[in-house]
């Protein structure tokens, strides 16, 4: 049996995918110092608790569990918190993965599959965005991940370490089953705070910017299903077991949703329309961010089954009702 070491495994977007790779038939090991993901949320296989800044500790785990593959998801992803604080970022995700790289190379090269992300891209000069796009940053949270992708590059090239770079747009939506979901604290993503807002009479939803070059004026973003992108995870790592190199794919639908579309899907779902205040742009905020995913669908196999906003919002809205807020 192929074992898969987690990193971030107790997070949102690593508890659906260590759910998928169980079901590939993958021995799922997590490592997580759950400084922002749940023990709950570990329902697949062994928790070992650490720091990626720890390099003793991760090398005692690498060593007692032997992996085939990792599944590199630890990092933090606020923009807003990378601003304030980037020297938080730059250690937790740029440095930790460094760490990382280095005892992978120290144990024969263990290939990596690394969570990335489209805010690498920074501003889009042309749309869709392909994995060609050039990558220019505008927050230290997009910077912190790129550095990443380059030290990737930089240990294949000396070290031979593979990799693949999966790089979201929108991560949404919960576990068709119910067993997971989205649970930040403080929560800043759109679909669980627009839910929110209409649910909750203390609650409300900004809109940040209503004059963008857009057909509403809102902004539009690339959603896609969490459990979507649990599967192209499965499919990268079958991957990357099979082809060398230093790979990155976008994982998008090719959709735009715009956040007075996405306002009115949450209505339709809810039976009540979010409460809304109507905001000013937000430093740095694209008008439009839509992938290309060609290239995984091509050398994947792989199309998002359940990215519809229709069924992203509806099972947002089954799991935060299962959690009894």
């Amino acid at each position: 049996m192929k074992r898969v070491f987690v990193t971030g495994g107790a997070g949102y977007v690593g508890a659906h995918c260590c759910k998928a790779f169980a079901a590939d038939g993958w021995e799922v090991v997590t490592f997580d110092d759950l400084s922002r993901g749940w023990r709950e949320a570990v329902r697949w296989g062994p928790l070992i608790e650490g720091s990626l800044l720890d390099r003793e500790a991760l090398g005692r785990a690498m060593d007692e569990t032997r992996p085939d593959l990792v599944a590199h998801f630890a990092a933090f992803a606020y923009v807003g918190e990378s601003v304030g604080d980037p020297g938080l970022y730059y250690r937790n995700n740029t440095v930790a993965s460094l760490n990382l790289m280095q005892e992978l190379v120290a144990r024969a090269a263990v290939p990596v599959l690394f969570s990335g992300t489209c805010a690498s891209y920074g501003n889009p000069q042309f749309l869709p965005i392909t994995e060609d796009h050039p990558q220019v940053p505008i927050n230290p949270y997009g910077w912190s991940k790129l550095f990443v992708e380059k030290m990737l590059h930089s240990f294949h090239a000396a070290h031979g370490l593979n990799s693949v770079t999966l790089r979201y747009f929108n991560a949404a939506g919960a576990d068709p089953d119910g067993e997971i979901g989205e649970r930040h604290e403080p929560e800043t993503h759109a679909i669980p705070l627009a839910i929110e807002a209409a649910i909750n009479e203390a609650a409300d939803f900004t809109v940040f910017g209503t004059d963008f070059d857009t057909p509403d004026g809102t902004p539009v973003r690339d959603y896609i299903h969490v459990t979507d992108l649990a599967d192209a995870h499965v499919r990268a790592a079958n991957y990357l077991l099979r082809e060398a190199g230093c790979h990155a794919f976008n994982l998008g639908t090719g959709q735009g949703t715009s956040v007075k579309e996405l306002l009115a899907a949450v209505a339709r779902a809810v039976g009540a329309e979010p409460k809304v205040t109507w905001g000013a742009r937000r430093a740095g905020d694209p008008a439009i961010l839509v992938a290309s995913a060609q290239k995984a669908k091509s050398h994947l196999g792989w199309t998002p089954a359940h990215s519809s906003i229709e069924e992203i919002v509806e099972s947002a809205l089954t799991w935060r009702n299962s959690m009894g807020r």
